[in-house]
C-alpha cells in the first residue's frame, strides 16, 4: 500500500505539472512576461522551503551547484520567456510543445554521450518527435516549410528560447544524477532562477508590477503547482512504481495540452493534436527502444 501512495503522488505531479503552462500564461497577462515569472519563481521558492527544504550548501558540490544549477536555471528562463512572450494564448502552447521535445533529446543524447550501440528505431523516434512539433505549429495549413518558417517568423525570439530550454533541459536530465551524489538542490535552484529573472527584469522597460485580486490568485496557484510537483515526484520517484511513472511522464505533452487549451479558454485544431500525439509517441518509442 506503500508503494501505492507515492506512486499516487507522482502522478500527482504530473498532473500539475501539466497545469503550469497555462496558469503560468495567465500570470504573464497580469505582470508581464519578466515581472511574472520572476514572481512565480520567487514564490515557489519559499513554498519548497516549507515542502523540500532548504539544501545545506556545504553538503554541495560546486561542480553540481554551477553547472546543473547553471543548467536548470536557464532552461526555466527560457521556457517562462517563451510562454510569456508568445503573441497570444495559441502561441503559448506552441512553446510548450516544442519545449515536450526534451523527452526525446534526452534519450539521443544518452546513447551518443555513451558512444553504445542502439536500434535502428531510435532516429526515425526522433524525427517523428521534431515533426510533430512542425505539425503543430502549423496548425490548419498544410505542412511545409514555407508556412513553418512563416509562423517562426512571426515571433522567433521565443520559438528559437523554447527549442534552446528543450536541449537545455535534456542535457541537465543527463548529467544531474552524476553531480549531485544524492543531493536535491531543487529549491537552490529555483532561487538562481528567480534572481537571475529579477536581475532581467531590472534592466528590462516593463513597467512596475501591479498586483490585484486576480493577479495575486493566479501568482500563488502557479507557486504552490510548481513547488508541489517537484516535492510530490521527489517522493514518487524515490519509493513508488518508478517505471509507471516514467511511462506515465511521456504522455505529459497530452495532459499539459488539454488543461493549458481549458485554463486559457481556446480551441484547438484536429492537427494541433495530431502533432501533440507525434512527439508523444516519438518520445515513448525513443524510451522504449533504448530502456
Amino acid at each position: 500500500m506503500q508503494t501505492h501512495k507515492y506512486t499516487l503522488y507522482g502522478v500527482m505531479a504530473i498532473l500539475l505539472w501539466s497545469c503550469v503552462i497555462g496558469v503560468a500564461r495567465k500570470v504573464a497577462e497580469h505582470l508581464g512576461p519578466i515581472g511574472g515569472a520572476a514572481s512565480i519563481y520567487t514564490l515557489a521558492t519559499l513554498f519548497l522551503m516549507l515542502v523540500v527544504g532548504s539544501p545545506k550548501l556545504n553538503t554541495l558540490s560546486k561542480r553540481y551547484v554551477l553547472i546543473a544549477g547553471g543548467l536548470f536555471a536557464a532552461y526555466e528562463v527560457c521556457l517562462s520567456l517563451a510562454i510569456g512572450m508568445a503573441h497570444d494564448r495559441h502561441q503559448a502552447l506552441d512553446m510548450a510543445v516544442i519545449n515536450y521535445l526534451w523527452p526525446a533529446l534526452t534519450v539521443l543524447i544518452a546513447v551518443i554521450s555513451s558512444g553504445k550501440k542502439t536500434s535502428v528505431w531510435l532516429y526515425p523516434s526522433v524525427a517523428l518527435a521534431f515533426i510533430g512539433v512542425a505539425w503543430a505549429i502549423t496548425g490548419d495549413q498544410a505542412l511545409s516549410i514555407t508556412q513553418l518558417a512563416h509562423n517562426v517568423q512571426s515571433n522567433p525570439a521565443t520559438y528559437a528560447m523554447a527549442l534552446i530550454g528543450a536541449f537545455l533541459w535534456a542535457i541537465y536530465c543527463n548529467i544531474t544524477k552524476r553531480l549531485s551524489n544524492g543531493k536535491n538542490a531543487i529549491t537552490l535552484f529555483f532561487a538562481m532562477t528567480a534572481s537571475v529573472l529579477w536581475v532581467h527584469y531590472g534592466f528590462s522597460d516593463e513597467p512596475a508590477l501591479v498586483f490585484d485580486g486576480e493577479s495575486i490568485c493566479y501568482l500563488v496557484l502557479a507557486a504552490l503547482i510548481m513547488a508541489s510537483g517537484y516535492g510530490l515526484w521527489n517522493s514518487g520517484i524515490m519509493k513508488g512504481n518508478m517505471l509507471l511513472l516514467a511511462t506515465l511522464s511521456y504522455f505529459t505533452p497530452i495532459f499539459s495540452t488539454l488543461f493549458s487549451s481549458v485554463i486559457l479558454g481556446i480551441a484547438l485544431s484536429s492537427s494541433f493534436w495530431q502533432g501533440v500525439s507525434m512527439v508523444v509517441l516519438g518520445s515513448v518509442i525513443c524510451w522504449r527502444v533504448t530502456k
